[in-house]
């Protein structure tokens, strides 16, 4: 007897949805709970009972003969073996069970094909359950797995070329495809995470829905994309547990599959929703829904753009940009209520984008982001997250950031739209509620009303926002004009007569050295400051015992967290730098640099920077360099350290080498450190400096030490791996003067800026150390009037000066004509 029709089955057949979605198709009842969704039973015919009773046998069988050849390849233990038969024996009842009371009792050649797929799936119980209490193989998982999955392609077209199709049958392919997928996503949360235990639950806890809500439990119609995304979980989550992916592309992966199984659930709610529910359940939905719509309004208007002010007080507020949003609907006609709700959703929507570059720009430089002038130092940023992550990575999170940003816009957007509308068609309602919000809100902004500190319960914070952004794009528009008109005004420094610039210095080589993020935080009030404090008196009193001199003060640097050439172009300029918008007109201008002051004396000027691209056209345009060194042209044969491309102390030898010879023209260089560049791991070993050679010494090193992703997101790892590599730097460059001995060495070295968070607190200073070191006492009585401290540790009341002041003091104190300026600019 041939089935009431294949459309049956097509509604409940394919890879089924049924696995993962718990709306089954309209013929076989999926989501009912009682018999009813069967039709009417018939006693078993004498040929039907053996059949059934040996599908019974042989399932049994099967499944205890599956985890024996699953044990040979791996040792499941006893927990493996008695989730292995339980489930077997589970999974081939139900199916015996259900032929044996259906109108068709009999096992029928597709169901032969469901039952092989159930005994597969006890294999995969068995080894999932074992995994939680040893190692098992995850080459026979995924084999076990992925012939479940294949198979399921099978059962379906069996039953419709054998003509044997049934509601039952396609209900069972579901069954197996759902406790498949459930499995699976068990297994792959212990190393994603618990939220992919949704994927497995979805089909169950939509089940359950449909006893409580009748409506939930209705059939639907067979729509062949839900086959799809069933498919595309099986094959994902397979995919992830075989351990293949990227941990990073795996979990995009897995979210991916996620959000389709929401839409397919969704649309499939949505379709059950408007054929089947109550004018009750009507109302309550479309509540819930404007609730979600004001809870997500009203959260895009408080959330604040600084990740260290999210806290339940800055969302206990009342937003006046709501307020206003739904008095507009209240007396606009229908059309330009729409225009004005779209308007005003896709400005909320860029509000929200720039909330999320502030966030970003907080975390890392410390200030808000400038609608003008950042834009240029994303794609830095990018490169150093690349470097720390790998390109694929950054890729990946850059296409999952774009969209979840996409998909918020669109959710305020249409959040906005669906606010006016209901106030709109409410209008009395509406009118009476915003009249005492809006009472509520006038009260709280008479009384000064504080939901915390900085966070008043009247809140204009979107508008104060939005005006703060119009006021930064102005400000960023007028300082060109302001700073092209400080690089025209006079610069006496640039006129002092190279007989008598830097005379103070003559015979000496002098070395600048930039250490990447060395910054207060280093060595002052923090978890860190110990380790390096401690490296900091050690090197002091080595260098003491070898006939070196050390002062110390503190620089306050123009940047925060990153964007480290704009505190180099200070130093050397005697100008502000703070923005890259003033660092393009700087590198263009003619501005009279440290490196031109020696130049002009008689020095040989070297720029060497490892994490310099050999194009780097200012290195020979503005700072006029005679000598440039980077990654490519110091000789190096050693791995990388994430962003630092070459270590610290191979840096100083090979500069050592290439330019400190016996006899060499007095040198002036700036060095730039790259070693404690976040993200601070991997980090190289210091190694005797006889055994440094070509760098292959650091071969084994990075295999050795942390990972970017082993520190991220935990605060203390990352302030650990932060301290060690400043400790790193600092010993390299301390004892390379030791190591070199150079009695006419004078090394000054600093901090670049402060380390971005989470090693620094918000609201942390600008302030980064600078020490000189040198052996002959007449360098530091010239600067006896600094009033700096003796040692390479300043204390907190050692003199500050901003970094801008220092190229104007350094002249004056070393030449013997000095400008008639003030000392800073």
């Amino acid at each position: 007897m041939k089935p009431a029709d294949d459309s049956a089955v097509q509604a409940t057949q394919p890879a089924d949805d049924g696995a993962v979605q718990v709306i089954q198709p309209a013929d076989d009842g999926a989501v009912q709970a009682d018999s009813s969704a069967v039709p009417a039973t018939r006693p078993p015919g004498p040929g039907a009972l053996p059949a059934i009773w040996l599908a019974a046998i042989l399932g049994l069988l099967a499944a205890a003969v599956l985890l024996g050849i699953v044990s040979a390849a791996t040792d499941l233990g006893a927990v493996g073996w008695i989730a292995g038969l339980a489930t077997g024996a589970a999974a081939t009842a139900l199916i015996v069970t259900a032929r044996s009371r259906s109108d068709r009792p009999a096992i029928l050649p597709a169901d032969w094909v469901t039952l092989t797929r159930a005994v597969l799936c006890a294999g995969v119980a068995g080894l999932v359950a074992a995994s939680f209490s040893r190692p098992v193989s995850i080459t026979a998982l995924v084999t076990v797995c992925a012939v479940a999955l294949a198979l399921d392609a099978v059962d379906g077209q069996v039953a419709r070329r054998t003509g044997t199709a049934t509601p039952l049958g396609g209900r069972l392919d579901g069954e197996v495809d759902a406790f498949l997928i459930l499995l699976l996503s068990i297994a792959v949360s212990r190393d994603f995470g618990s939220w992919v235990l949704i994927i497995g639950a979805a089909r169950y806890a939509l089940l359950i829905a449909g006893w409580l809500i009748s409506w939930l439990a209705a059939p639907l119609p067979p729509r062949y994309w839900r086959k799809v995304v069933a498919a595309v979980q099986g094959i994902v989550l397979t995919v992830a547990v075989s351990g293949q992916l990227d941990r990073i592309v795996g979990m995009i992966a897995v979210a991916a599959a996620l959000l389709l199984l929401a839409e397919s659930f969704g649309r499939d709610v949505r379709w059950l929703y408007r054929t089947g529910a109550s004018p009750r359940t009507r109302r309550a939905v479309r509540l819930t829904i404007l609730g979600l719509a004001v809870v997500i309004v009203w959260a895009d208007l408080l959330a604040p753009d600084r990740a260290w002010q999210f806290t339940p007080a800055a969302f206990a507020r009342i937003p006046v940009e709501l307020l206003v949003l739904v008095g507009l609907a209240l007396v606009l006609p229908a059309w330009p209520r729409r225009i004005v709700a779209a308007l005003a959703g896709l400005l909320l929507g860029v509000l929200t984008f720039a909330k999320v570059l502030n966030l970003g720009s907080y975390e890392i430089v410390d200030r808000a982001f400038n609608p003008v002038n950042d834009w240029v130092s994303i794609a830095p940023a990018v490169g150093v997250v690349g470097d720390a992550i790998g390109r694929t990575r950054t890729d990946l999170l850059l296409a999952a950031l774009s969209l979840g940003l996409l998909v918020l816009v669109i959710a305020v957007i249409a959040s906005t739209m669906h606010i006016t509308a209901v106030a709109a068609r409410h209008r009395r309602g509406a009118a009476r509620g915003l009249a005492a919000v809006t009472a509520v809100w006038a009260l709280c902004a008479g009384l000064s009303l504080q939901a915390a500190p900085g966070f008043p319960v009247a809140s204009t914070s979107a508008t104060g926002l939005a005006v703060a952004q119009v006021r930064a794009t102005q400000a960023a528009l007028a300082d060109p004009r302001y700073f092209a008109a400080v690089l025209k005004s006079a610069d006496p420094e640039s006129h002092i007569p190279a007989s008598g610039l830097l005379t103070g210095l003559r015979g000496k080589d002098v070395i600048i050295v930039f250490v990447e993020s060395y910054g207060q935080v280093a060595v002052r009030n923090s978890s860190i400051a110990p380790g390096v404090d401690g490296v900091l008196r050690r090197k002091t009193a080595a260098l003491a015992r070898a006939g070196w001199s050390t002062e110390s003060a503190w620089l306050t640097s123009p940047t925060f967290g990153g964007i480290s050439w704009l505190a180099h172009s200070t130093l050397q300029t005697g100008l502000w730098d703070d923005s890259t918008q003033r660092y393009a007109q700087l590198i263009a201008s003619k501005r009279f640099t440290l490196s031109d002051a020696f130049d002009k004396a008689g020095w040989h000027t070297v720029g060497d920077d490892p994490s310099d691209d050999p194009t780097w056209l200012p290195g020979r345009l503005f700072y006029h360099y005679a000598q440039l060194y980077n990654q490519f042209n110091v000789g190096y044969k050693g791995p990388h350290f994430s962003y630092a491309k070459v270590p610290d102390q191979y840096t100083l030898a090979e500069f050592q080498h290439l330019e400190l010879t016996p006899g060499h023209k007095p040198v002036m260089a700036e060095i730039d450190l790259d070693s404690s560049h976040s993200p601070w791991a991997p980090l190289p070993s210091i190694v005797p400096w006889n055994k440094v050679g070509n760098g292959s010494i650091y071969d084994p090193m990075p295999a050795r030490g942390e990972t970017p992703l082993s520190i991220a997101g935990n605060t203390a790892r990352t302030r650990q791996a932060y301290g060690n590599s400043i400790q790193y730097s600092l010993h390299a460059l301390t004892s390379w003067v030791t190591e070199l001995n150079d009695p006419n060495l004078v090394l000054i070295f600093m901090g670049d800026h402060q380390p971005a968070g989470p090693v620094t607190s918000p609201g942390a200073s600008h302030l980064v150390p600078i020490s000189i070191v040198a052996r002959d006492p007449s360098v530091f009585s010239q600067i006896a009037s600094w009033h700096w401290q003796d040692g390479l540790l300043p204390s907190p009341s050692a003199p500050v000066e901003p970094m801008s002041a220092f190229r104007n003091r350094f002249l004056g104190a070393f030449s013997t004509a000095p400008s008639q300026t003030a000392p800073g600019n």
